[in-house]
């Protein structure tokens, strides 16, 4: 098969699965807890991903400096990401969780702008703004009103801001470490900060309920799909395109999950809420153009995807 082909293949196939990791979440918290759901995700992750580490032989040591860095990525990224993102969900839908978590490159760029002082074209300026403009569009009433839960918002802003402090962080490491063992040992970190919370605010329901295999589906399908193959498939398709090209496939995401959860889960979309999607895609694409160095589009490209 054309080495094009596939590598087209395997970034839609990436994208594909991390649209659908917002609905497996939907389905797996029917029954389990958020933090229940995101501790076993974990878990199943870090051995999928220490087991293609072994395999592949690409496991390295890590440098006594930057110890630090990878509590302070774990710390981000899994665990104030996904209680923002896993508790957020448990108030708004899918499709409105995976545009609002879109707008993460956005504010990674402001980042990037402020503390790295990194200058943007103005092309760039002007898709932050737009953006914005578009997540209003989706989010507001005629009447100036907020249509969606304001905790759920709340909740999304924080895993929003905190895959900010993992861009930032991750720019430091992603030139010195292999992109899926940073992502194995985040999640071996984040696996053990989650253990105490699953321990003392969820086990007395995780015992007590009764167990079936297809219970567990969604979470294995998180695991598998959301958290390591769409990862793999994603460096894949970095190291034959180019970070800049397929970082601009995740901009299809929400598009993705809103087509997804109307087929799945019956989600309804106004006119409204189409228009002002297409208005944070656009103004993402604009926000992404050329315009930064490679370690910070490298940590961009990763954001908000590897857990």
């Amino acid at each position: 098969m054309n080495i094009k082909v596939k590598t087209y293949g395997a970034v839609v196939l990436a994208m594909i699965f991390w649209s659908f990791s917002f609905i497996w979440f939907k389905v797996a918290n029917k029954t389990f807890h958020p933090i229940t759901i995101v501790f076993i995700r974990l878990l199943f992750s870090v051995i999928l991903l220490t087991t293609y580490l072994v395999i592949t032989k690409n496991f390295m040591k890590i440098r006594k400096g930057d110890r630090k860095l990878f509590l302070m990525l774990a710390l981000f990224e899994p665990f104030f990401y996904f209680l923002g993102e896993s508790f957020g969900l448990t108030y708004v839908s899918a499709t409105v969780c995976s545009v609002l978590i879109s707008t993460i490159p956005v504010f990674a760029t402001i980042g990037v702008w402020l503390i790295f002082k990194e200058k943007l074209r103005v092309i760039n300026y002007a898709g932050i703004v737009i953006s914005f403009i578009g997540v209003l569009v989706f989010i507001l009433n005629k009447d100036g009103s907020i249509s969606f839960n304001i905790k759920g918002l709340g909740l999304l802003i924080l895993a929003v801001l905190s895959a900010v402090g993992y861009n930032l962080t991750l720019s430091r490491l992603i030139r010195a470490y292999s992109p899926v063992f940073i992502v194995n040992v985040q999640n071996v970190i984040g696996a053990v900060l989650f253990l105490p919370l699953f321990l003392i605010l969820d086990f007395n329901h995780f015992i007590t309920t009764p167990f079936t295999f297809n219970m567990f589906i969604p979470i294995i399908e998180l695991a598998v799909f959301a958290s390591c193959c769409a990862f793999i498939l994603f460096a894949y398709s970095v190291r034959n395109m180019g970070i800049s090209k397929a970082n601009v496939f995740s901009n299809c995401i929400p598009v993705f999950t809103a087509l997804f959860s109307f087929i799945l889960m019956g989600d309804k979309l106004t006119v409204q809420n189409i228009i002002g999607m297409a208005i944070v895609i656009a103004g993402l694409f604009m926000s992404q153009m050329d315009g930064r160095n490679k370690s910070i589009d490298e940590a961009l490209a990763l954001t908000g995807k590897t857990a």
